[in-house]
């Protein structure tokens, strides 16, 4: 028997929609077609309003006020961007559903490179299959079996501080699992940001599927045990901050968790934990690292990779909600992550180094992978590359430059960032797909990143050149997949967000991180 599909979930009139999406999700009051690539579905519900001008650095409100909305710019995505956005989203999800093993729930770091398995990815993967549920892409009895086989996995892998055949140490997972046997791969770290990114995943399961079957019921019961299980105090190495990460070998990482970046949802899941919380101090820590600055015309929180301004808001919905530190700024946390956006695209017009095929529609820079690790000539100008790379753009300070740029563009940049600024990632995504044609956008959507400066044939370590278009990734990257696809849902139907706003432990970590405001306020969920 196919079972029903997850029920959609419209906001309800508490939820203080962000101005972006609410004409949008208004419209929305009956679950959408579940026919894949059928545009004219979403026609009668996409105005979509573009969120709130940049405000003025130094201007904060009073402590007890809430800033007021700010008139907004209306937008209206195309036929042509709405076919492609089901495009994007069935060939992204297919990834994950397709790629993932099976029989453990173990999803690649990269494919069709396969080396091991990323903890993250994992995430995301659990993230994926209720969307593919709401898209009619599989059963709902599919995704429950795939999603209970890969809580079990995780639960059962082994646990303790050797230094090899474990899967983790006080309930976190190393950030790489070999595919054999889902222990750490070789000499990796066990990690509290993929850790997290994993409990993204393994949270959204646990509110996602909430009938009354044996299948059901057991994934909610292995899923609050794994969050359950981690020690968030134990990775406090110089309180009251968060380390990075630690190996058997030498200890903890000498490196901490300081704003902003993708850290915040480690402080918010360490936060909400019921048995191992961390202290309510570190928030505010963590805050006192952020950097406050301009950068090409908006104000905000900076941070130079774009994942550091998506990874966070893929689970949790920070629109209409504030901690101290974003309310004195007037704003919110999606609003800063429209900032980011804008400011990254207004580097790639600006295009200060001279790359090819940079401006208003294509632009996008993130971690991601590159062509070569080596020194070259582009356009008469010496531009060092590299494979794996934080590529960004900013004023947030780093000591190892806050524009870093080789001319490498990743998709999921623009994509990932859909929801906050609508009006210029639509089309970015169109214009990537139509320039680059099958060079960049296949089976699986999008490659993980391309380059058009390098279009003379020339060695390189990963990929490869099309002369005359230019280099283009071999691998789609599940941390990089992952951002695609929910980001795409949360601006068609806000599936993950609405689940998520009813999760106790996202709950409980907003709140015990000061957050205020919105749907927070109007939840009335004993914790």
């Amino acid at each position: 028997m196919v079972l029903q599909p997850l029920p959609f979930h419209p906001p309800r009139a508490d939820h203080a929609v962000h101005p972006t999406l609410s004409p949008y999700v208004s419209a929305m009051t009956t679950p959408p077609l579940r026919v894949a690539r059928s545009a004219a579905r979403f026609i009668a519900a996409c105005t979509l309003l573009a969120t709130l001008p940049a405000c003025r650095s130094g201007t904060a409100p009073a402590a007890a006020s809430r800033p007021a909305p700010s008139p907004t710019v209306a937008y209206g995505p195309s036929v042509r961007e709405l076919a492609l956005a089901d495009t994007v989203a069935e060939r992204t999800f297919r990834w994950f559903w397709e790629t993932t093993d099976s029989t453990t729930g173990l999803a690649h770091d990269r494919w069709p490179k396969r080396d091991f398995s990323s903890v993250a990815s994992i995430g995301f993967a659990l993230t994926a299959y209720p969307i593919g549920v709401e898209r009619g892409w599989i059963t709902r009895k599919q995704a429950a079996r795939r999603t209970l086989v890969t809580l079990r996995y995780l639960w059962a892998l082994p646990q303790g501080p050797e230094q090899a055949g474990m899967g983790g140490y006080k309930g976190f997972f190393y950030h790489f699992l070999r595919y054999e046997d889902g222990r750490r791969y070789k000499d990796v770290e066990l990690s509290t940001i993929d850790t997290s990114l994993l409990l993204g995943g393994v949270l959204f399961a646990q509110s996602s599927y909430s009938q009354g079957d044996s299948s059901e019921v057991a994934i909610r019961a292995v899923a609050d045990s794994i969050y359950r299980r981690v020690d968030w105090p134990w990775a406090v190495a110089r309180a009251p901050l968060v380390s990075m990460g630690w190996t058997p070998e030498s200890g903890f990482i000498r490196a901490d968790w300081t704003g902003y970046n993708e850290g915040m949802i480690v402080y918010i899941l360490g936060l909400g934990s019921p048995t191992h919380p961390l202290q309510s101090e570190s928030w505010a820590a963590w805050s006192r690292t952020n950097q406050w600055r301009e950068y090409r015309g908006q104000a905000h929180a900076n941070f130079s990779p774009l994942f550091g301004h998506q990874y966070s808001h893929v689970w949790i919905d920070f629109r209409g909600i504030q901690d101290r530190w974003i309310l004195e700024k007037g704003i919110d946390w999606f609003e800063n992550s429209r900032r980011a956006t804008l400011s990254q695209r207004e580097y790639a017009i600006a295009n200060p180094r001279g790359f090819t095929g940079y401006g208003d529609d294509i632009w996008g820079l993130t971690a991601s992978d590159g062509p070569a690790d080596t020194l070259v000539s582009i356009n008469g100008r010496p531009v060092q590359l590299h494979t794996y790379w934080a590529r960004g753009a900013s004023a947030d300070g780093d000591p190892h430059g806050s524009e870093r740029d080789d001319g490498t563009i990743a998709p999921t940049a623009a994509i990932g960032s859909l929801p906050f600024a609508p009006e210029v990632a639509f089309p970015a995504m169109v214009a990537m797909r139509e320039r680059y044609g099958s060079m960049l956008f296949g089976r699986y959507g999008f490659r993980d990143s391309f380059n058009p400066s390098l279009v003379t044939p020339m060695p390189v370590r990963m990929g490869r050149i099309e002369p005359g278009l230019g280099w283009v990734a071999g691998d789609h990257l599940g941390i990089d997949q992952g951002p695609i696809l929910a980001m795409l849902e949360n601006y068609r139907s806000e599936l993950v967000w609405n689940v998520m706003r009813t999760n106790p432990h996202i709950i409980r970590g907003l709140r015990r991180a000061g957050f205020t405001g919105g749907w927070l306020d109007s939840t009335h969920m004993r914790l």
